[in-house]
């Protein structure tokens, strides 16, 4: 950015709005109800005076999220250059509201979608509200790590060109492992056959403020990307940016957004996104110089304990790995054997380190400019420790790979069909009306339409066993499973 347009990044016109609105002594005839806290004692004292007297309904001077005609419209647009798009939405329903209206506001009932399986929950959630059809591009899968990839090109050609009507391309840049694929040559082919590309960036957002990362989706030439504000972005939890290109009529999209997102939009999710956008602007390239700089010393000095497998660019392969997110901390527990999740649940009981996720093969610790090397320091020695102490034969150890999905029903057709619940032993070759999850990360182990096969069965009662925290179906124990009733729907 040039002297100007930094400058102008300075601008933060919610707070800004926000703080005059705290000078005029207003008395509140509307909602909410607390008052600016004088009604909730006790839930003031917890949050802060602060915080109350800012949690405050649309008025005149605070515009409305709905149909932004002033402060929210010029924050939006401020966003929009700050993240080198045409049009930026804020969205206080989390990522998964951006990811939903992507996709609505590009397939109707009927209309097919290309996308990887590896997919956000929020995607296929998408689906079953519109309608669209699934064509899954299966990504392929590292055998040692036991994650699934990015989506190969040469697969995307294939699916444009045994599906010519599909109306969009979802990619996700990157994946929850850090994994990118090569979204610059899918944007050149999807837009070649007249397809618009949503890209799935809840965990990209400093993809925009630093040239040492991968390219951007709106850098790639993406039609629509998610943003995640509150991952690597530094707003409050829930709020993120929906971007969209020039090919993009923005009219129509707020109507979709306005579909499903609150009309009570939380000045508290507001400002944090107007905020941290402007830090961003101004401070993104050496904040995230940092980040880098951290996750690799963690990297050294786990990789350095032996067995444990953090890993970087070395896996890129210029396809399915066609770039890697240097600031993920990635960390394979295989050759331990433990899996991610028992490292996980002993990282937070017995060590006291909260991080963001384990699953089958790894976990996620996920490093910001929050954190500190004495921080990394204690994550490594726990880790060490743990690899004395509990360290054992892989034999009980699955071999994880990614499980192709067999689809039967589109996910909407079997989410609302006729269902019935049954033990999980005779769900086997029916179709799943629900969804199976380990949350994090929230790709679908299961999603309504697909066959229930006995490798799914045996992944669930696995993941179970070693403790993931398993999601999504009506049964909370994960005993049984919804079936479509046959002849339903």
């Amino acid at each position: 950015m040039n002297t100007e347009q930094l400058n102008e990044q300075k601008k933060m016109p919610i707070y800004e709005a926000l703080e005059l609105m705290k000078t005029e002594r207003i008395v509140p005839f509307d909602v909410p109800g607390h008052k600016h806290g004088k009604g909730n004692p006790e839930l003031t004292n917890f949050l802060g005076q602060s915080c109350m007297n800012v949690d405050v309904n649309s008025m005149k001077m605070l515009d409305n999220l709905c149909h932004p005609v002033s402060v929210i419209k010029e924050a939006q647009e401020l966003a929009a250059k700050a993240f080198h798009a045409e049009n930026a939405f804020y969205m206080v329903g989390g990522t998964t509201s951006a990811v939903q209206t992507m996709v609505l506001a590009t397939c109707k009932e009927g209309d097919k979608i290309i996308m990887p399986r590896n997919v956000h929950r929020s995607a296929i959630n998408a689906l079953v509200l519109s309608g669209a059809i699934p064509v899954y591009v299966n990504p392929d899968s590292d055998k040692r790590l036991g994650i699934s990839l990015g989506m190969k090109v040469s697969e995307v050609e294939r699916a444009i060109r045994e599906n010519p009507d599909a109306k969009a391309v979802m990619v996700n840049n990157p994946t929850y492992y850090g994994i990118c694929s090569d979204i610059r040559s899918i944007v050149k082919l999807a837009h070649e056959h007249g397809m618009m590309v949503l890209a799935d960036e809840a965990h990209g957002t400093h993809f925009y403020f630093d040239d040492e990362l991968p390219v951007s989706a709106m850098d790639a030439g993406a039609d629509f990307a998610s943003i995640s504000m509150h991952k690597s972005g530094g707003s409050l939890t829930q709020s993120s940016i929906l971007l969209t290109g020039k090919n993009v009529n923005p009219d129509y999209v707020r109507q979709v957004i306005n579909l499903t997102q609150t009309t009570s939009g939380s000045y508290l999710l507001l400002s944090s996104l107007d905020i941290s956008r402007k830090n961003l602007a101004l401070h993104g390239q050496e904040i995230f110089k940092k980040v880098r700089g951290l996750a690799q010393y963690a990297r050294d000095e786990i990789n350095a304990i032996g067995d444990y497998y953090a890993y970087s660019k070395e896996i890129i392969n210029g396809d399915s790995v066609f770039d890697f997110d240097v600031t993920k901390l990635s960390v394979n527990t295989y050759e331990v054997g433990l899996a991610g999740i028992e490292v996980y649940d002993k990282l937070r009981d017995e060590y006291e380190i909260q991080i963001e996720f384990g699953d089958l093969d790894n976990i996620l610790a996920y490093i910001s400019v929050g954190d500190r090397e004495r921080d990394i320091e204690r994550l490594a020695s726990a880790l060490a420790e743990i690899r004395r102490r509990f360290k054992k034969e892989k034999t009980d150890l699955m071999d994880h790979e990614y499980i192709s999905p067999k689809v039967q029903l589109s996910p909407k057709d079997a989410f609302f069909g006729e269902k019935k619940m049954v033990p999980l032993e005779e769900s086997r070759g029916k179709v799943c009306g629900e969804f199976v999850m380990c949350y994090p990360p929230g790709i679908p182990i299961l999603a309504p339409g697909e066959v229930i096969t006995d490798e799914i069965i045996h992944y669930i009662r696995y993941a179970k066993e070693k403790g993931c925290f398993l999601t999504g179906p009506e049964d909370l124990e994960v005993n049984r499973l919804n079936i479509v009733v046959e002849g339903g729907r």
